[in-house]
Order: structure tokens, then C-alpha cells, then sequence
């Protein structure tokens, strides 16, 4: 049974996220599967301001601290064989995954 599988990918380094990217390919490709993307989606840019002083003396100066979140969006139809194998892949800290079938 084929199934479509739509895999969501999120993380603060872009390299790794890259690095799950190409292993869902290589995954794809040695099972024979199609594989739609990765689709990039906009970068989330998250930032904080924040006063040097914090017990208020001195001049108003501030620094901007910034997290950025890249995503990615790949869409496979799978068959159980390759499901499984996406399954075992190691995924690096910080990286965050969704998957989400469709039969």
C-alpha cells in the first residue's frame, strides 16, 4: 500500500537540517519512492531586545539577540518499506520533525 507521507522539517542550524534533508533523498532514491522538495519555507527570525545595563544607569544602549528557525517541507509517497527506513534515521539535537501520513 502506498501511502504519502508529507515530512516537516525546523531547526536553529541550517547545515543540519540540510544534512536530514539529504538523507530523506538518499532514502528516496535507493527505494525508488517519488520525493517532492525539500520545499524551503521562510526562516522564522525571533529577536530580543535587550539593555546592556540592566539596573538602568548609564545611556539607553541595547543589544539585539536573534534566533532564526529554518524550515523545510518534503513530500514522499512511500510504501512501507521506505516508511520504515525514515523511521530509523538519526535525528541531531535541535532539529525538530513532523511527519504526517496519508493513505
Amino acid at each position: 500500500m502506498v501511502y504519502k507521507a508529507r515530512i516537516r522539517l525546523s531547526g536553529n542550524d541550517y547545515r543540519k537540517v540540510e544534512e536530514v534533508c539529504d538523507e530523506i533523498k538518499n532514502i528516496a532514491e535507493r527505494t525508488g519512492v517519488e520525493i517532492h522538495g525539500p520545499i524551503p519555507l521562510p526562516t522564522k527570525r525571533l529577536i530580543v531586545p535587550v539593555r546592556k545595563t540592566p539596573c538602568g544607569d548609564g545611556s539607553a544602549t541595547w543589544d539585539h539577540w536573534e534566533m532564526r528557525i529554518h524550515k523545510r517541507l518534503i513530500d514522499i509517497e512511500a510504501d512501507e518499506r521506505a516508511l520504515r527506513q525514515l523511521m530509523r534515521i538519526q535525528i541531531p539535537d535541535g532539529i525538530h520533525i513532523e511527519i504526517e501520513l496519508k493513505s
